[in-house]
């Protein structure tokens, strides 16, 4: 064994590595390959241990992740969070399509402020946003100022593809450890509608013949340029290795359609939602409630649709995540400075972990995370009451489920992405507010959000509240 001590925010945190034999790394292999929680040694210069084509999915980690870490957010005066909104989310080319992000994302800015009423001013703002094709330089920046925050505001975009609105509010709790900000605003937009398509030789010049036009949806996020692979197929490879029939992913998306629908027309979603006025006419509404979900899906109308990826596939539109836009943001400080001014506190943010697996099998990456973060806070999956897990595919959950054995009654239980569709940037923030005002709605005590990311990473979240 060897010890590391580090420092973050004025916090120690001594970490016990077990020491690794020489050129090799620490696997975690999945419960199908050698049973649960099995560890053992594979060789790095072999790629063929990490990943075996028509096998249970092998996570990989580093020494430094097989480590027992106290986690740094457990300190005398925690990181909460103490707003929490997102817009509408609206199909593509759908009521949202006259908005880029940064207009989104700026509605969703400009009613956590007024909800503030002026009480405290966030000086750093955090915004995901995974297809920043022509959305002009920083829009985090962009959204700051036009929602009304003065100029010395500083703000950052991130791209972490899936789990960008994630990890902008893992950034800003970095940013308040640090000292560097006391207030944060912090998630994520994003417009696939507005996703440009690309002339890549155009500024060279097309010397004879015909050029091309790319898809940047494609380029730069349903490709992975890892895998080679289109994020549905990793989804195919998923279904094969861990025998998902295409029954189950459709019976997965219509549990997902009608949980989602009973939400919305319930009106469960209300108190998270800020009303998108038209572009046109901005006296009228665009759009006050989610647009994708559709209430008529059954098992029935969903096998009728033909396989996306693969001839012979399983994967489809109806039990794939839909293409949508969106934006979401919360406001993150310390429990101590909420309560000085006055401000309700949703939930704690108690930890948080990223892991990454082999890009193939990308949709497995919630489950090193959610193992590493309950590893971390010596909890089990019984002791969260609800779970929000990112729906890329209906075959990808399962998979995640056959692994970690959620209870389905906790898990997503106002649907997920299937119905209410995924704006990537956004997407990481907008599971985050879901799941902060159904912890508050039910009473409950811990949440976690979590998703996998294109490129083979996975990321969780933990909040807690009283």
């Amino acid at each position: 064994m060897c010890e590391f001590r580090t420092h973050l925010g004025g916090i120690g945190v001594t970490i016990w590595v077990a020491e690794t034999p020489p050129g090799f790394v620490a696997s975690q292999p999945s419960v199908g390959a050698h049973g649960p929680g099995a560890a053992l040694w594979t060789p790095r210069s072999d790629g063929s241990e990490r990943f075996r084509e028509g096998g249970p999915a092998r996570l990989v980690r580093t020494p430094l992740d097989q480590a027992r870490r106290p986690s740094i957010l457990q300190v005398q005066d925690p990181i909460v969070v103490v707003s929490a909104k997102r817009t509408p989310i609206g199909r593509f080319f759908g009521a949202l399509s006259g908005h880029t992000g940064v207009e989104l994302g700026t509605l969703v800015v400009r009613s956590l402020l007024d909800d503030l009423g002026g009480r405290v001013l966030p000086t750093r703002v955090l915004l995901g946003s995974a297809r920043q094709a022509g959305t002009r330089p920083n829009p985090a920046r962009q959204v700051a100022i036009r929602a009304g925050l003065p100029e010395t505001t500083v703000a950052s975009t991130i791209n972490m593809a899936c789990a960008s609105g994630l990890e902008a509010i893992a950034d800003g709790v970095r940013r308040i450890l640090t000292g560097e900000a006391e207030f944060v605003l912090a998630g994520g937009i994003e417009s696939m509608t507005r996703v440009p398509y690309l002339l890549d030789r155009a500024r060279t010049g097309y010397r004879l013949g015909h050029g091309e036009v790319i898809d940047s949806m494609y380029r730069d996020g349903f490709e992975c340029p890892l895998a080679e692979q289109l994020m549905g197929e990793t989804a195919e490879t998923l279904a094969k290795q861990y025998d998902i029939s295409r029954l189950e992913q459709d019976e997965f998306a219509v549990t997902s359609q009608m949980r989602a629908v009973a939400a919305r027309d319930s009106g469960r979603f209300d108190d998270e939602l800020v009303s998108v006025p038209s572009s046109k006419k901005p006296d009228e509404v665009a759009l006050a409630r989610d647009e994708h979900p559709r209430p008529g899906t059954t098992v029935e109308s969903l096998a009728k649709l033909p396989p996306v990826f693969a001839e012979d596939g399983t994967v489809t539109a109806g039990n794939a995540s839909g293409i949508t836009d969106g934006a979401a943001a919360v406001l993150l400080t310390t429990r101590s400075r909420a309560e000085a001014s006055g401000l309700d506190i949703l939930a704690t943010l108690r930890a948080y972990e990223v892991a990454g697996v082999d890009p193939r099998v990308m949709g497995i990456g919630p489950v090193p995370a959610v193992r590493a973060l309950m590893e971390k806070e010596a909890l089990s999956l019984g002791d969260v009451d609800l779970i929000e897990l990112n729906e890329a595919f209906a075959a990808q959950v399962i998979a995640c489920d056959r692994e970690l054995g959620f209870d389905r009654d906790r898990l997503n239980v106002n649907g997920g992405a299937i119905a209410l569709g995924h704006p990537i940037g956004c997407t990481g923030a907008r599971i985050t507010v879901s799941l902060l005002h159904e912890m508050r709605r039910r009473d409950v005590r811990r949440g976690i959000a979590t998703l996998c990311v294109s490129g083979g990473l996975g990321m969780a979240m933990l909040f807690e509240r009283g």
